[in-house]
């Protein structure tokens, strides 16, 4: 089944052309269908972009997908034609009193900054807060992560010596866990951040399980004791060439960036990257959708326990 978004969204003619099923929302409407509706808080400064890289894994589900897309009122956004904000986006006053199945809170280029010293910090604490009582389940990419163990579990970040750049293989810890269905033994997924949350914090605080984790980029997917919250500190996500625009950017602003980890055939930027996460990306959020949302959600919002 589709991803039912805005019929004049840019990326409903972007998806479409990648032979990706979306469906308009006029469309959509016809339909006798009560879809999963899912909120998304996009932190990101590039928001076109972002909703297009969680569209496209969303839209890879046998179920019904509606998508809202959400932003905070307590920051300026400069890097989003306004015209864009004023059409698809809403403020956390206009979603207050609704319910959603499920919610997905972004990463965001604050990490080197401490929590509490965000534009919006205040803000984002007031929706994960209000996410306990409204969603029935949150899924938390990057900063959104930290943001969300920081929060919930007290859980510090630290500042890494460097960024942590490329795509590095996982190995799954417990395989029981329907998140991790049909999941590899290894499988890779790409990081890029300064900071980390340490595996020894996550072991020895209550409330959190580790399911994922690298040798080298550390915990990957942290998951709720309730299963109602889950974490992930890389950006499955990502596009084949997300990582190269970033490495790119960053090179033609005369920044020192050494080329990523494990992206380029033969560590060469001139090369074009070879995509070895994709299947992971899709499978993680169909069972996201399918186990912790779909399962999980009453038929009636609003019902939640």
């Amino acid at each position: 089944m589709p991803v039912n978004i805005p019929d004049s969204l840019p990326a409903k003619a972007l998806l479409e052309a990648e032979n990706v099923f979306v469906m308009g929302e006029s469309r959509a409407v016809a339909q006798d269908i009560r879809p999963l509706r899912i909120l998304i808080l996009n932190l990101m400064p590039l928001k076109i972009v972002t909703e297009s890289h969680l569209l496209r894994v969303l839209s890879n589900s046998p179920l019904q997908v509606e998508v809202e897309l959400l932003m905070t009122s307590g920051h300026t956004h400069r890097n989003t034609p306004q015209e864009h904000l004023l059409a698809f986006y809403r403020q956390f006053d206009e979603v207050r009193h609704r319910y959603f199945d499920g919610m997905i809170i972004t990463g965001a280029p604050v990490e080197l900054l401490d929590f509490e010293e965000v534009t919006y910090w205040k803000e984002l604490q007031e929706i994960m807060d209000w996410s306990k009582e409204h969603v029935t389940s949150t899924f938390h990419i990057c900063w959104g992560a930290q943001a969300g163990l920081y929060h919930h579990f007290g859980l510090k970040k630290y500042e890494l010596g460097k960024k942590l750049f490329g795509v590095y293989e996982h190995e799954v810890l417990l395989r029981t866990e329907p998140l991790l269905r049909g999941f590899d033994d290894v499988f890779t997924a790409p990081h890029s951040r300064y900071t980390e949350v340490r595996e020894a914090d996550i072991e020895a605080c209550k409330g959190v399980v580790l399911l994922t984790r690298s040798a080298e980029a550390g915990p990957y997917i942290v998951i709720s004791e309730d299963r109602r919250q889950i974490f992930v500190t890389g950006h499955p996500e990502y596009e084949a060439n997300t990582l190269g625009e970033e490495y790119w950017r960053d090179v033609n602003k005369g920044m020192e960036m050494a080329v990523p980890d494990y992206y380029y055939p033969d560590n060469n930027p001139e090369k074009a990257p070879r995509v070895t996460w994709r299947s992971h990306a899709h499978l993680l959020y169909s069972n996201w959708l399918n186990y912790y949302v779909y399962q999980s959600t009453p038929y009636k919002l609003g019902e939640l326990e």
